[in-house]
């Protein structure tokens, strides 16, 4: 029995780990190849050996009622767990994956198994390290290090035994995050048992494949591991509530672009394109390379001549010579394309001296050239792949409602059929599936508007998208409800931000969520500090819940959970003390817009008690809105906002009532000038109609502005005419025509007021000049001096 594993730690995606790892394999014929890999599709490894075209990825999956986690474990040809799983089942070795399953907790933070990060608190080790060898050897940039050290080299012993000291300095005797601790665990069992096996159709040792990180610590866990006679069991996912968890892993086609680092992925290796070229073509990968940019470049327009082709050849070779590098390597290429290509200076530092997306200001040839060296690649399943049940679910669903993918349709929403149509393609928008994109139609669930027009297309990564969807649930409805409760308990800006998801819930008829999603917007609502936020998205749910008949949404049980407690809570709100800023006076208004009919509406339920509905009687909103009336040291848009929403209230409780005009000069009379617009503004929000039936009111506020003192009148401006705003067009001629008549003027069309003056300045800039003006005949009385008057005047 041979004495020691062979761990060969690797940098994922690396066709120089690749080649080494095919080439020890061949030539050792071990008894067990051992991956990094999830332990838990070691049942369907033959699923990997069907006649895919790569790149594609195990997608692994975890959900239960509060969270939801998935992560990739991508391979493309020349990634080395590939080139492990392919030559160690050519040698006959029994091959198996060793690492914990992607939706274990230690992978909570990790989107992607083979990411290459390192531990946050390992990071400025490894960094450190990487800087001083670069440093060492004149090389800028983790990437130009690795391909400096290991890639221009063929696949031999010292080739190995460089990445093991690179590795075993790179990590140091760090111990690692305990979600690592517990991988390698893992990891270590699994190398334990197969080393204690006896020989397999006489193969004999054991192969190991796994990131250059956890390398050194297996090479000393592996020997403390028990005896044991069985494989390593593979954890199985619990839920703490006691609820039911969902977990599952499904192959999906991969693409280069996602696999890319310069895309937001921190790979192994970036640039998979030109790697796999490197992988495919070797000496002639830098010909293939050079026609794919300059192809790309004439094809966009840039400038891209034969004579530049030239001068980046012969710049990439002499950079190679003066680095010491047997043939140019990628970033040998890039500096010289860039030398040769970009003619103007730089905005952005070189995409290759740094990870992660492209910087904005890049200058287009690099973006264009970054993406070429990218690669095109998608992934495609062999047909037998087993595949999630949403997959054939929404086939059913599509031929049952007489929809294709690659068509446009336009759906008639007060026509069942196409109501039920206009469902399923909201519950796919939910489920993010690329290719389904609504071009035309109503912005809220509840409108008059009753079309939309669709585009439903084919795109190369919906395949993948839906089989990952198929980790929300087993059918279309299933999934777009867990996926809609996802977002409804990660949705940012409170109550704000999750109105707009309720109203997607309308479009996707799904009005229940679970108890636990209702609880998190409850505890939105109750954490809501903003009036002006809180009530007008309570305006928007009561609207779904009084007119949702034909989305299924009408009296819907989390909007009746949320209507109660927002209420009383936006009533609280309301009666705080305080200012109200020129850019929260819209949605102030709107806010007692929303409130004054969500009563309205409680009120004509006629339901004793008002139990089934809010736990909030009228009489407490009323009690508020007369008492923020009453005090002075309230907002003057509040007050008069809320003797708007009183009026119409007070008559359908039975209260006492005062005549309106009455009470609301008797308001603006009490106001400082600069207050009297807004509220005005308040008024004609929440009463125009009453106002505009009142005719006194409009002599009143007349005499009222004319017996303005000049200064005055130029502080009650502004304001005034922003209330004005509040009348549509129809209503501000109809007072225009009364103010005429006041005036002695009513031969004259409204239009004389309400129309703009062509060459003249708006009312508020004339105002102000005759501010100046007044100021100025002060000064020169206060000289003595008395401007002569014009004889015409």
């Amino acid at each position: 029995m041979i004495d020691q594993p062979d761990i060969i730690g690797v940098r994922h995606h690396s066709p120089a780990c690749a080649r080494l790892v095919a080439a020890r394999i061949r030539r050792q014929r071990p008894a067990f190849v051992l991956i990094e890999g999830p332990a838990d599709f070691n049942p369907r490894l033959d699923e990997l050996h069907l006649d895919h075209r790569l790149p594609l990825a195990i997608y692994s999956h975890r959900s239960d009622d509060s969270t939801h986690h998935g992560s990739w474990t991508p391979f493309a040809e020349h990634s080395p767990e590939w080139q492990a799983l392919v030559v160690g089942r050519e040698v006959g070795a029994q091959v198996r994956f060793i690492d914990l399953p992607a939706w274990d907790d230690a992978f909570a933070a990790l989107e992607n198994r083979y990411a290459d990060s390192a531990d946050h608190a390992h990071e400025a080790r490894a960094d450190a390290y990487e800087r001083a060898l670069g440093e060492r050897l004149a090389v800028q940039g983790r990437d130009a290090l690795w391909d400096h050290l290991f890639e221009q080299d063929d696949a031999g012993d010292g080739l190995h035994e460089r990445l093991h000291t690179y590795f075993v300095h790179l990590r140091g005797d760090d111990r690692g995050s305990l979600g690592n601790q517990r991988r390698e665990e893992m990891m270590a069992a699994w190398i334990a048992w197969a080393m204690r096996q006896p020989a397999h159709d006489g193969c004999h040792g054991v192969l190991v494949v796994c990131g250059g990180y956890h390398a050194p610590a297996l090479q000393q866990l592996w020997a403390r591991q028990p005896a044991a006679s069985t494989p390593p069991a593979v954890p199985t996912p619990q839920d703490g509530s006691g609820g039911a968890v969902r977990h599952g892993s499904f192959l999906v086609p991969y693409t280069f672009k996602r696999l890319d680092a310069f895309a937001g992925y921190a790979s192994g290796m970036p640039s998979p394109g030109w790697y796999q070229w490197q992988w495919e073509h070797g000496v002639d990968a830098d010909a293939h390379m050079l026609g794919q940019v300059m192809a790309r470049l004439r094809g966009r327009g840039l400038p891209a001549s034969t004579a530049d082709l030239i001068a980046a050849r012969l710049r990439a070779e002499g950079l190679a010579r003066l680095r010491g590098h047997v043939r140019p390597q990628r970033v040998d290429w890039l500096d010289a394309l860039a030398g040769a290509l970009v003619k103007d200076a730089l905005d952005a530092p070189l995409p290759w001296t740094y990870r992660g997306r492209l910087r904005a200001g890049t200058d287009p040839v690099l973006v264009q050239i970054m993406d070429v060296l990218t690669g095109d690649s998608t992934g495609l399943l062999d047909p037998l792949t087993p595949q999630p049940p949403l997959l054939a679910d929404l086939a059913a669903q599509l031929q049952a409602h007489g929809l294709a993918l690659g068509q446009r349709c336009q759906l008639d929403l007060l026509d069942p059929h196409d109501r039920q149509r206009s469902v399923l393609l909201h519950r796919l928008l939910l489920l993010q599936v690329p290719g389904i994109v609504r071009t035309h139609g109503p912005a809220q669930a509840i409108s008059d508007t009753f079309d939309e027009t669709w585009s439903l297309t084919q795109p190369v990564e919906q395949h993948a998208a839906l089989i990952e969807a198929g980790a929300w649930g087993a059918t279309v409805g299933d999934a777009a409800r867990a996926r809609l409760e996802d977002a409804l308990r990660h949705a940012d800006r409170g109550i704000a931000g999750r109105v707009p998801l309720l109203n997607r819930a309308a479009w996707a008829a799904l009005p229940a969520v679970s108890a636990a999603v209702l609880d998190d917007l409850a505890t939105a609502v109750a954490s809501e500090a903003r009036f002006e936020v809180l009530a007008p998205a309570l305006g928007e749910l009561d609207l779904l819940r009084r007119h949702g008949h034909m989305l299924g949404m009408q009296e819907a049980p989390m909007l009746n959970a949320l209507l109660g407690p927002g209420l009383d809570r936006a009533l609280w709100l309301l009666e705080a003390p305080g200012q109200v800023s020129s850019a929260d006076t819209d949605a102030h208004l709107r806010g007692h817009l929303a409130l004054r009919q969500i009563l309205i509406d409680r009120l004509a339920d006629h339901e004793p008690g008002g139990a089934a509905t809010f736990a909030t009687a009228p009489a407490r909103a009323l009690a508020v809105w007369q008492r923020k009336l009453a005090n002075p040291q309230a907002a003057a848009v509040s007050r008069g906002a809320s003797l708007g929403a009183l009026v119409g209230l007070r008559e359908r409780v039975g209260a006492a009532t005062l005549p309106f005009a009455d009470e609301a000069m008797a308001l603006l009379q009490g106001l400082a000038p600069a207050q009297m617009g807004d509220a005005l503004a308040g008024l004609l929000a929440l009463a125009r109609d009453r106002l505009a039936s009142e005719p006194g009111f409009t002599a009143a506020l007349d005499g009222l502005i004319q017996a303005l003192q000049a200064d005055d009148f130029i502080l009650a401006l502004p304001a005034l005419r922003s209330a004005f705003a509040w009348l549509p067009a129809r209503e501000r001629g109809a007072l225009a025509t009364r103010m005429l008549a006041l005036h002695g003027a009513d031969h004259l069309s409204g239009r004389v007021l309400t129309a703009p003056v062509p060459g003249q300045a708006p009312a508020d800039a004339l105002a102000r000049a005759a501010q100046r003006e007044t100021a100025a005949l002060d000064a020169l009385a206060r000289w003595g001096i008395t401007p002569v008057q014009d004889a015409a005047s």
